[in-house]
């Protein structure tokens, strides 16, 4: 709890004392009060307990040790690829994907005065999002653990010369100035979460469009890939994501995380899902839930 900065610890205790009151009704999420993971767990159930976690990691301790029922992880950005390392981090916690939320992001720059500035604090992913607009007005980037998190240190340390880009529920809360709005390089700029619990849903709960989320590894043989694919297109099954990873220091062999349409039980999706068995190793389902937004 002490990682964040003082003037976020009040916050903190208060959301993490309510929490331990009632875990049934928590979703954890990471970072500090006022981050885009704390605006998207009310979004996503108004009517939760938000739970700050400082990491990641964190965020997923905290549904494995039942203070949280739920966990929202932002794990992929419209303009800046993947958030969360969410293929190590899920197959190693034993939490399934049971949900997804797919939220607009704003960027806002924020200070304790009007500048102007040298540099401005935030998570990488919101920095990547805005590079553009950081460029042009010679403004140096610097990383922090999450965008509310650096509002707080921004309000803490007082250095006029230093922003923050942050949610304006951060500037509400840290007593910031908000100096500059919708700072994103893109208008379109979409971030997606996904709900995490520690056990899987019941497809049959499911009454619309599903999707399944699964990871595997290839052979380290000619055309792996190819032949342990071959069967998502010959049974019709939509694969909208497939992202490539080494894990380990031996590159042998490449693992990947992908995401179809449909679910286990359906007969293209079985038949899809043996042949990738056939050809690949180490498959292992991480989830199906319902498709909260339409795939072309």
């Amino acid at each position: 709890m002490h990682s964040y900065a003082e003037c976020a610890l009040a916050l903190v205790e208060e959301m993490t004392m309510a929490a331990a009151g009632n875990p049934a009704r928590t979703v954890a999420f990471q970072g500090a009060p006022g981050a885009n993971s704390h605006i998207a767990a009310l979004q996503y159930d108004n009517s939760c307990l938000p739970l700050p976690c400082f990491s990641f990691a964190d965020a997923l301790d905290a549904v494995k040790e039942g203070r949280a029922a739920h966990a929202i992880i932002p794990i992929e950005n419209s303009h800046n690829g993947r958030v969360a390392d969410i293929h190590f981090l899920l197959p190693e916690s034993g939490l399934a994907i049971t949900g997804e939320y797919f939220m607009p992001i704003h960027h806002i720059l924020m200070a304790t005065g009007p500048g102007p500035f040298r540099a401005a604090m935030s998570h990488p992913q919101a920095l990547g999002q805005c590079r553009g607009w950081l460029r042009s007005r010679g403004i140096v980037p610097l990383d922090h653990a999450d965008t509310a998190g650096a509002a707080a240190s921004v309000a803490q340390q007082r250095d006029a010369g230093v922003a923050a880009i942050a949610p304006a529920l951060a500037a509400r809360l840290y007593g910031l100035q908000i100096v500059a709005e919708n700072i994103e390089d893109g208008a379109d700029n979409m971030t997606r979460f996904v709900i995490l619990a520690t056990d899987p849903l019941d497809t049959a709960t499911i009454s619309g469009p599903a999707m399944t989320t699964f990871k595997f590894a290839v052979r380290n043989i000619p055309a792996a890939l190819y032949k342990a694919l071959g069967g998502f297109a010959t049974n019709g099954v939509n694969m909208t994501k497939l992202e490539s990873y080494q894990n380990g220091a031996g590159f042998s062999a490449t693992e990947f995380y992908a995401d179809i349409v449909g679910c286990p039980g359906m007969p293209p999706v079985d038949r899809a899902l043996e042949e990738l068995a056939y050809f690949a190793r180490d498959l292992r389902m991480l989830g199906t839930y319902p498709q909260a937004r339409a795939r072309r």
